[in-house]
């Protein structure tokens, strides 16, 4: 039976919850996910980070940050599941949960073709196979109709950090979303997957687009004048770009091929966004 049940990013296997689970999720766009799999009602607990859906997600217990969490609130809300991510979550956390008795499931997409997967294994944890076999579909059908695009090829600068300047190599999931719309992301070899920068004159002029990120570090309009102030840099190769249509997996991972077609088409995100 339990050689049959899905397993999650460590290669733990997880049977069907046979009862109403208690859900704690301390990756956000997993909270967004289990309201769009029809699990908002299970779903006990969650970080401050975890902002979608809104105003439904508000009634949620907060447990505090990803990296920092109030342990002594999370096990007073009795969760009989926790959803982590590696990349998110300290694996000193999962630890301690698993130690305490608690089923720890650990995620850990890659690349957006990550997401089936992803919906299935919470959908039959969950007993939501149905819902997730529709967010696959709608998945597939998007990616599919992005990949039949021939794209132009650009070399990107993707920042996400200031002070210092910090970016993504190529083996992350936003660089991997990013390389659905032919943009390739610098610098092209990277030893960190979230790698400090020296912004030189080569590096500058090798990017056809600077992008600057919503997240982790909010940039503003005013940070995209201050660069090109003080890099010399063309103002028309500054983009500010919304960081959760890039890196959250997930159902918002819909969101984010559409988000970055209409960007890769226009040069521009989608008027009817934030960013």
């Amino acid at each position: 039976m339990m050689t049959n049940s899905p397993s999650d990013a460590l290669g733990v296997h997880h049977p069907p919850a046979n009862f109403p689970a208690r859900i704690v999720s301390l990756v956000p766009s997993i909270t967004e996910l289990l309201f769009d799999l029809g699990l908002g009602d299970q779903l006990v607990g969650r970080t401050h980070y975890c902002i979608h859906p809104t105003p439904a997600v508000t009634a949620i217990p907060s447990v505090g940050g990803t990296k920092k969490i109030q342990y002594a609130r999370l096990r007073a809300l009795q969760p009989t599941h926790v959803i982590l991510n590696i990349d998110e979550n300290p694996r000193e956390l999962a630890d301690r949960l698993t130690t305490d008795g608690l089923r720890v499931i650990v995620t850990h997409p890659l690349a957006p073709t990550d997401n089936p997967a992803l919906y299935r294994l919470l959908g039959s944890i969950f007993n939501r196979a149905e819902a997730s076999e529709r967010l696959v579909a709608a998945f597939e059908q998007a990616l599919m109709a992005l990949q039949r695009e021939i794209w132009p090829r650009r070399q990107v600068l993707y920042l996400i950090w200031r002070q210092p300047w910090m970016s993504v190599s190529r083996d992350t999931y936003i660089a991997r979303m990013l390389a659905l719309v032919g943009w390739e992301t610098l610098p092209v070899v990277s030893a960190a997957r979230y790698p400090e920068l020296a912004l030189d004159r080569s590096l500058l002029d090798a990017a056809d687009w600077i992008l600057f990120s919503s997240e982790p570090y909010r940039f503003q309009p005013a940070d995209l004048e201050n660069f090109a102030h003080n890099y010399a840099c063309p103002v028309d190769k500054l983009r500010l770009i919304d960081g959760e249509m890039t890196s959250w997996y997930g159902s918002r991972a819909l969101s984010g091929l559409a988000y970055l077609a209409h960007f890769a088409r226009t040069g521009f995100p989608p008027a009817n966004t934030s960013i």
